[in-house]
């Protein structure tokens, strides 16, 4: 591989053997070295090929001013994430995380620290994304003797939920507030609780979730099914005008209109998880 930019000692960019931008990091990398030369074969610890030229640029604008230990904490936590949990991410989590990472850092050694007001959400809804912030707490831990708060490990896990959906952080901050939202409506309207442990209520906040994501990544169902949707408010009356309330909230929240198939399938989801409840 060719070096074609020296980012720091410990980092460069270079194209591989097939044309491929790839960013290259390792101890020592870029020390003594110049554009043109062959990349150290010997000194590779990490290689990080982002398909996104533009993002490639952000990454490596990023490195120039984050330790080299930041930079291999974040991406162990990403690869443990993806081979373990077996998450597809957006490659922009290396970019976010990588901030955040280093950002969480120097927040620490600053003696500041944030509270999450989302943590019992986002344990509770994105318990998945909850555990690789959990996971990454304890990297930070082992790796540079500092105890980061519970609190982040919630911050870390809207990383991974906004790399999941492919959406911003400021988005993805949103998420888990709106998913409780839509829950207590379900409740308040049909006067029940849920049993969190049933198998519908899992399929069911699977469901709010995924349609999240859809409303804001504006890919909502279209109307194809109304004859089936027409059944649904005849048969399931009371589901099916609990269903329209939460598209109501999400077009107050979101200023994006649910089409009637996305109503029909939210109740669909309202009757199951409800007729377990009953």
């Amino acid at each position: 591989m060719v070096i074609t930019k020296i980012i720091n000692n410990n980092i460069v960019s270079a194209f591989d053997d097939e044309g491929r931008e790839a960013v290259i990091m390792g101890r020592g990398l870029g020390f003594g070295t110049k554009i043109g030369n062959e990349v150290a074969e010997s000194k590779i610890e990490k290689i990080f090929q982002i398909k996104s030229h533009s993002l490639t640029e952000q990454f490596t604008e990023l490195l120039t001013h984050i330790p080299l230990e930041h930079v291999q904490i974040s991406y162990d936590i990403i690869a443990y994430a993806k081979k373990i949990l077996k998450l597809k991410l957006n490659q922009n989590i290396y970019v976010t995380l990588t901030d955040h990472i280093n950002f969480a850092i120097n927040r620490y050694h600053q003696g500041i620290k944030p509270e999450n007001a989302l943590l019992w959400e986002i344990k509770r809804f994105y318990s998945q994304e909850y555990q690789i912030g959990v996971y990454a707490v304890k990297i930070i831990k082992e790796r540079l003797h500092i105890t980061l708060s519970e609190d982040e490990s919630g911050f870390i896990a809207l990383h991974f939920v906004n790399a999941e959906y492919g959406t911003c952080i400021c988005d993805a901050i949103k998420f888990p507030n709106l998913v409780k939202k839509i829950l207590e409506i379900v409740k308040e309207e049909l006067h029940i609780e849920f049993d969190e442990d049933s198998l519908h209520y899992e399929r069911f906040v699977t469901h709010i979730k995924f349609l999240i994501q859809r409303v804001y990544r504006k890919e909502l169902l279209s109307d194809e099914e109304l004859e089936l949707a027409e059944m649904m408010q005849k048969k399931y009356k009371r589901e099916y005008i609990c269903s329209k309330k939460v598209a109501e909230f999400i077009q107050k929240e979101t200023q994006c209109s649910l089409s009637g198939e996305e109503v029909m399938y939210m109740a669909i989801h309202i009757r199951r998880v409800t007729a377990v409840e009953e």
